[in-house]
C-alpha cells in the first residue's frame, strides 16, 4: 500500500518498481528475468550517483578548505594549493585520480592501493606522461628549438644561453609530471662562455685601439681598423686560454694600424710583435677575462632566480629542477661551476636560500676529489656553499655502480641524479645506449614493507624462517607492481609525439627525433626505467624481530638480504621483459604519512612500527634513533649499490657547519669512500629578516645582537649595511618607510 506524502525519493520509487517486477514475474509461467535486469540497471545507476557524490565532496574540500586543513591539497608540496591556479590543478589531479582508480586500473591493484600495500606515484598523470628526463642542453642550445610559438635561434653568449636553459626546463616541465635534470651543466654551457669572452675581447680590443689613437669615425685609419677587426673575427680562433698563438696573430695584424716600427735597425721584428702581444695580454685579454667572469656570474644568478620564479602548469608551480656539474676542467667549464656555486651562496634577492635548483656536485678522483685534482678547489667551494645553503648535494662517480659507465671527457657517461634521488643509466633494452642524456624514469610504484611484515607477524602462523617467508610475500607484491607498471607503460606507449610537443617533438627523449608528429611512443619509451620502490625497512624489521637495522648487526644483515632479494628479482624481470625494471629507495615524504596512517588504522599503535606519523624513508636508519655519523654511513652505504633506480643518504647536523668546514668535508669524504652514490648533509638554516644573517640563530642573532621580537637601532643597521649587502636591503626599506611616514606627517 502506497502511503501519500509530500515527496518520494528515487530509492523509494525504485523499490516500488523492483517489488512490482518481482511480483509480476512470480505470477507468470515464463519468466523473462526482467527484475534481474532492472536490479543490475539500478546498481549501475547507484554507482554513478555515488561517484558523483564522491566527486562533489572532492570539489568541495579543494575549493573551500585551506591547504593546512586538507590532505588532498598537500599531495604536492611544490604547488600553492591555496592559489587560484593551484586549486584548479588540484581539482584536475584529484578528479583524475578518482577516474583512473575507478575506470582504468585493475580491481585487484586498486584494492591494494586503497588498502595501502602499494602506492602508485603521480596517479593523477597515470594515462598522460612520464616522470622525468635528463636533458642534453648542449644539443638543444646548439641546434635551437621551438616551444610551440616560433623557433628560438641558438644563443651567442652565456647570458642568453642560461635564459634559454630556464625556458627549456620550464617547457619540458609542462610535458612531464616529475623533475627536470641537467646532467652536465658545465659542459653544456662552456661553449657560450667562450662566445661571451670572444665578444668582450673583440669589443675591448676595438675600443682600446680606437680611443688610444683618437680616430675619427670616417677616417681612412678607422676604415682599416674595421677591416682588420672583421678579419680577426672571422679568421683567428680566439679562446680563453693563450695556447695556439692566437694573441700573437692579432698583434701582428694590428701593428700596421698602430704604426709600430722598430726604433732601432738592430731590433728584430719578433721583439716588437712580442711587446704588442704583452700589452694585449696585460690590458685587453686580462680585462676580457674579468669581464667574462662577471658576466658568467650574472648569468648564473639569473638562472637561479628564473628557476625560482618561472612557473609551469598554468602558473601553479615552479619547475622541479636539478643541475649536475663539477667535472669539466676547461677554463670555461670551471667558470660555470665556480659562478653557479657563488650565485647559490649569495642566495635570492633578500638573501633567502633558493629552493631550486637542486644542485649536485660530482666527485671524481683525478678530476675533483683529490687535492692535486684540477677541480679540487671547486670541491672546496662546493663544501663551503653547501654548509651555508644546504646545496649542492654530492654525487660519487667513483662508486663501483657508477664508475662502470664512466668514460673520460664524455659527460653523457657520467651518472647524474634527478631531484631527490632518481638515477637512470643502465639500459637492458639497448646496451649501446647506457648513457644519461635523453633518458629518465617512466613511472614508479612503492611497496609498504611494514604492512607486509605486520600481516606476516599477526597471521598466527609460526614460520620456521620468517625472513624467507617475508621475501616470498614481498615477491608477490613486486609481481603486482610489475604488472601495474607494464599496464601503465602500455597506455603511455599509445601516446603520440603530438601529446608531448616539447619532450618528444623537440627530440629531448632518446630516439624521439626519429619519430613523426603522429607516431606512437612505445618503442622509444623502452629507454626509460620502470621502478619498484620500498618504504619503511626499519619498521619492517621491528615488526618481525623487535629491532631495526640500526640497533643490531644481525638484524642489519637480515634487512640487507631483503633489499638484495628485491633487487635480484627485479633484475630477473628486466632480463625477461628486456625493460629497465629497477629498484628505488623511494623518496617517501608524502607516502610515509599515508602508509603510517593505514598501518596504524589496521593494527593499532605498535611501538617502533606504527607509533609515529610517518614511516622511515626507504633503507634509512630512523631519524629518531641516536647513532654516530660514521655508523649511520656504514649501515646505509651498501644499499646504494642495490637501489639502481635511485638512492640518497642524509646526515643531520644540529650546529652551524660553516664554522668547521674541514669537518663538513670529512663527512662527505667518508660517505664517498664508503661508496655511497648520492649524499647530502642537512643542517639548520635560519635567517634574520632584518640584518640578513644566514646560519644558525638560537636566541640572539650573532650579527646584530637582537632577539626575534626586538627592533634594531637604525644607526647600527646603517653600520651593518656598509659591511653586509643583504643588510642594506633592510636599511633602505626602513629608510623608505620612515620617509613615507614623515611625508604623511605621522
Amino acid at each position: 500500500m502506497i502511503s501519500f506524502k509530500d515527496s518520494v525519493s528515487v530509492e523509494e520509487i525504485q523499490d516500488i518498481v523492483e517489488n512490482a517486477l518481482i511480483k509480476y514475474e512470480s505470477s507468470m509461467s515464463d519468466s523473462f528475468d526482467m527484475s534481474k535486469e532492472y536490479i543490475r540497471y539500478r546498481h549501475k545507476r547507484n554507482n554513478i550517483r555515488d561517484r558523483k557524490n564522491d566527486i562533489f565532496e572532492i570539489l568541495h574540500e579543494i575549493i573551500h578548505k585551506s591547504s593546512s586543513d586538507s590532505n588532498l591539497k598537500r599531495d604536492n608540496g611544490n604547488i600553492n594549493g591555496d592559489g587560484a591556479m593551484g586549486i584548479m590543478l588540484q581539482i584536475a589531479a584529484n578528479i583524475s585520480k578518482y577516474y583512473y582508480l575507478s575506470m582504468v586500473i585493475d580491481k585487484d591493484i586498486r584494492e591494494l592501493y586503497n588498502n595501502g600495500y602499494i602506492h602508485i606515484h603521480d596517479l593523477d598523470f597515470y594515462c598522460l606522461t612520464e616522470t622525468c628526463c635528463q636533458i642534453d642542453i648542449g644539443k638543444l642550445l646548439k641546434d635551437g628549438f621551438s616551444t610551440g610559438h616560433g623557433f628560438i635561434r641558438p644563443p651567442k653568449d652565456i647570458m642568453t644561453a642560461t635564459a634559454l636553459v630556464a625556458i627549456i626546463i620550464q617547457s619540458n616541465q609542462n610535458d612531464q609530471h616529475g623533475g627536470q635534470s641537467i646532467p652536465a651543466l658545465d659542459y653544456g654551457l662552456a661553449p657560450y662562455v667562450s662566445m661571451s669572452f670572444k665578444k668582450i675581447f673583440l669589443n675591448n680590443l676595438y675600443l682600446s685601439i680606437a680611443y688610444n689613437l683618437d680616430m675619427d669615425e670616417e677616417s681612412e685609419q678607422m676604415q682599416r681598423l674595421n677591416e682588420v677587426m672583421e678579419y680577426i673575427k672571422e679568421n683567428i680562433d680566439i679562446s680563453m686560454t693563450l695556447s695556439g698563438g692566437w694573441l700573437r696573430k692579432i698583434a701582428e695584424k694590428i701593428m700596421p694600424i698602430l704604426n709600430i716600427k722598430p726604433v732601432d735597425e738592430h731590433l728584430m721584428y719578433d721583439n716588437e710583435v712580442r711587446k704588442v702581444e704583452i700589452r694585449l695580454q696585460n690590458k685587453v685579454y686580462m680585462s676580457a677575462l674579468k669581464m667574462t667572469n662577471r658576466t658568467v656570474y650574472q648569468a648564473m644568478e639569473g638562472l637561479i632566480h628564473n628557476l625560482n620564479t618561472l612557473h609551469s602548469r598554468s602558473g601553479a608551480q615552479v619547475p622541479f629542477s636539478s643541475l649536475n656539474y663539477g667535472t669539466c676542467t676547461t677554463l670555461e667549464g670551471r667558470m660555470v661551476i665556480e659562478n653557479i656555486l657563488l650565485a647559490q651562496e649569495a642566495g635570492l634577492g633578500n638573501g633567502e636560500t633558493p629552493i631550486f635548483p637542486i644542485s649536485i656536485f660530482k666527485l671524481k678522483s683525478g678530476v675533483s676529489y683529490n687535492k692535486e685534482d684540477p677541480n679540487y678547489d671547486l670541491f672546496k667551494l662546493a663544501v663551503r656553499v653547501s654548509a651555508k645553503r644546504l646545496f649542492p648535494n654530492f654525487s660519487n662517480l667513483d662508486a663501483p655502480f657508477n664508475i662502470q659507465y664512466y668514460k673520460e671527457n664524455r659527460p653523457e657517461t657520467e651518472v647524474a641524479y634527478m631531484g631527490c634521488r632518481t638515477r637512470v643509466i643502465g639500459n637492458v633494452h639497448s646496451k649501446d645506449n647506457e648513457t644519461v642524456f635523453g633518458r629518465g624514469n617512466l613511472s614508479f610504484t612503492t611497496i609498504n614493507l611494514p604492512l607486509i611484515a605486520l600481516d606476516l607477524q599477526q597471521s598466527g602462523v609460526c614460520y620456521d624462517n620468517p625472513l624467507e617467508q617475508l621475501k616470498l610475500n614481498i615477491k608477490e607484491y613486486i609481481d603486482v607492481c610489475a604488472k601495474q607498471l607494464l599496464d601503465r607503460l602500455k597506455i603511455q606507449g599509445k601516446r603520440k609525439v603530438k601529446n608531448h610537443p616539447f619532450l618528444m617533438g623537440q627530440g629531448l627523449w632518446m630516439d624521439s627525433d626519429k619519430l613523426t608528429y603522429d607516431d606512437e611512443l612505445a618503442e622509444v619509451l623502452k629507454h626509460g626505467s620502470l621502478s619498484v620502490g620500498f618504504c619503511g625497512l626499519a619498521e619492517c624489521m621491528v615488526a618481525i624481530y623487535g629491532k631495526h637495522h640500526g640497533e643490531d648487526d644481525d638484524i642489519a644483515k637480515k634487512a640487507y638480504s631483503v633489499i638484495e632479494y628485491m633487487r635480484s628479482y627485479l633484475d630477473e624481470l628486466a632480463e625477461i621483459y628486456k625493460l629497465n625494471f629497477t629498484l628505488l629507495a623511494t623518496p617517501a615524504e608524502s607516502v610515509a604519512g599515508r602508509f603510517a596512517l593505514i598501518n596504524r588504522k589496521k593494527y593499532g599503535i605498535i611501538e617502533g612500527v606504527t607509533d609515529n606519523d610517518f614511516i622511515t624513508n626507504s633503507f634509512h636508519v630512523p631519524v629518531y634513533h641516536e647513532i654516530s655519523i660514521t655508523k649511520k654511513i656504514d649501515i646505509e652505504a651498501p644499499y646504494h649499490a642495490l637501489c639502481n633506480a635511485g638512492h640518497i643518504s642524509y646526515i643531520e647536523l644540529d650546529g652551524d657547519p660553516t664554522t668547521n668546514l674541514p669537518a663538513f668535508e670529512k663527512i662527505i669524504r667518508y660517505m664517498h669512500d664508503k661508496e655511497m652514490g648520492y649524499m647530502s648533509i642537512n643542517h639548520p638554516v635560519d635567517r634574520d629578516p632584518v640584518c640578513g644573517y644566514t646560519g644558525v640563530i638560537k636566541d640572539i642573532c650573532p650579527r646584530c645582537g637582537r632577539t626575534e621580537c626586538d627592533d634594531i637601532d637604525m644607526d647600527k643597521l646603517f653600520e651593518l649595511a656598509k659591511i653586509y649587502p643583504e643588510a642594506s636591503v633592510s636599511y633602505n626599506k626602513f629608510l623608505k618607510q620612515l620617509t613615507n611616514k614623515q611625508c604623511k606627517g605621522e
